[in-house]
């Protein structure tokens, strides 16, 4: 292979979390979050929810405030339902959801939940799939994994599996640590309801 030639062939740079790609400032404070974290699913019941219960626990171990959880059933209006409650009460600055991103007739939480976003974070599911490509290859392309904001409410919405749930945290917590530089996502929270 002539150097011509090495030039236009594909990088096989490390996934994104193998790479450092900002930092967290130590002599900084950690900002708490205040996250709900929502399972949806038909089979699911608090006893079997491992997914939530990960999500949950890594949400207390950062350090943020589990502000709420829930399981609700596949279904485009009970999604809505109970994502729009929280967001009314006044309690979360984030929603993180886990199941119903498939293919499958009723896996409906993006079909739920985009509709709601002012704003989508498009990065987000590049990033996850990139982490996630990582961990199961090409059976990434399965997940519907998406993101955005809903009422100055950032809404992440992860596949179900145990797998995949680590792969999304993976990528969400740097984002709402307050520390994380250059830039965070808590750090625009007083902003997103700017007219």
């Amino acid at each position: 292979m002539n150097a011509q030639t090495q030039s236009l062939a594909p990088s096989l740079a490390p996934a994104p979390s193998a790479r450092p790609g900002g930092r967290i400032d130590e002599s900084l404070p950690l900002l708490p979050v205040r996250i709900a974290v929502l399972t949806i699913s038909d089979t699911r019941d608090e006893e079997s929810d491992t997914s939530g219960q990960t999500l949950a626990d890594r949400v207390t171990g950062a350090g943020h405030q589990l502000a709420a959880r829930g399981i609700v059933r596949d279904d485009v209006e009970a999604i809505r339902a109970q994502i729009l409650g929280w967001i009314e009460a006044g309690q979360v600055d984030c929603i993180i959801t886990t199941g119903g991103t498939g293919l499958t007739g009723r896996d409906v939480t993006p079909e739920a939940v985009e509709p709601l976003f002012d704003k989508r974070i498009e990065g987000f599911s590049v990033v996850f799939h990139m982490v996630s490509y990582g961990t199961v290859g090409l059976s990434t392309l399965q997940s519907r994994a998406t993101a955005g904001s809903v009422k100055g409410v950032f809404v992440f919405c992860l596949p179900g599996s145990n797998g995949a749930v680590k792969d999304g945290w993976s990528v969400i917590a740097p984002q709402l640590d307050s520390r994380h530089k250059p830039c965070n996502l808590v750090e625009l929270m007083p902003r997103l309801l700017e007219r």
